[in-house]
């Protein structure tokens, strides 16, 4: 049974970091592209950024380019998003995603697995 459980939400105030973590499991790690999404309340859900499985080829919304970096750890099974410089519209729920393909995907339903979210609130 393949399960990707997210981590390292929280209440951060506005120019803080966060760090969220996705661990993956019941499938072959280092052979799957991983992305982050997020779902702002009232929004539809959208892509941050993805990260091959092998590792540099990287792609991230223009929006949180400089700010956030995407990162895995094939041999620990994680996957990570470092996000700095966070300010209020960066909150919502993230979600990591996981598809079996080297290609990255920016859609939804380009990706097999997820996981059930994680609560990142950006505010004073």
């Amino acid at each position: 049974q393949v399960q990707l459980v997210e981590s390292g939400g929280g209440l951060v105030q506005p120019g803080g970091s966060l760090r969220l973590s996705c661990a993956a499991s019941g499938l072959t790690f280092n052979r799957y592209t991983m992305a982050w999404f997020r779902q702002a309340p009232r929004h539809e859900r959208e892509f941050v950024a993805a990260i091959t499985w092998l590792g540099p080829s990287t792609s991230n919304v223009d929006s949180v380019k400089g700010r956030f970096t995407i990162s895995r750890d094939n041999a620990k099974n994680t996957g990570y998003l470092q996000m700095n410089s966070l300010e209020p519209e960066n909150t919502a729920v993230y979600y990591c995603a996981a598809r079996r393909a080297v290609r990255i995907g920016v859609r939804g339903d380009d990706y097999d697995y997820w996981g059930q979210g994680t609560q990142v609130t950006v505010s004073s």
